[in-house]
């Protein structure tokens, strides 16, 4: 079992408080202000162990870059094509895994969903 940590324990709430499901750097750049010496590289290391430890949610938004989610309870993400501004929908879950298990001859055990379109900034105006 591995101990806890000050560090560790900052990261987590600081994705649990926000709704952007920022990066590694935008995580660095916000924990800095409370531990000026954390470095960069226990800042990854630490969302890292929280992923793997299902205290996080690692996302690949077509970006490039991996972003991460504090927030565990069951949801999906949309993505607007213009800004990249990211958004979370929180609604029943899709019965997306037992209609694909039918086709499958694999075990599901999950699935990623996003929804791209534009944002209300991004898109007609009304």
């Amino acid at each position: 079992m591995t101990k806890r940590s000050i560090q560790r324990d900052l990261i987590k709430e600081n994705l649990i408080s926000r709704y952007d499901h920022p990066t590694a750097d935008m995580v660095y750049q916000s924990i800095q202000q409370q531990l000026p010496n954390i470095s960069l590289g226990t800042v990854y290391r630490n969302l890292r162990f929280l992923v793997e430890n299902g205290d996080a949610i690692s996302l690949k938004l077509g970006d490039g870059r991996e972003h991460f989610d504090g927030h565990l309870q069951p949801h999906y993400h949309f993505i607007c094509s213009e800004c990249g501004g990211i958004e979370d929908i929180f609604m029943d879950e899709i019965p997306i895994c037992s209609q694909a298990a039918k086709h499958c001859s694999g075990e599901i055990q999950g699935h990623c969903t996003y929804f791209y379109g534009l944002c209300k900034n991004c898109g007609p105006k009304h």
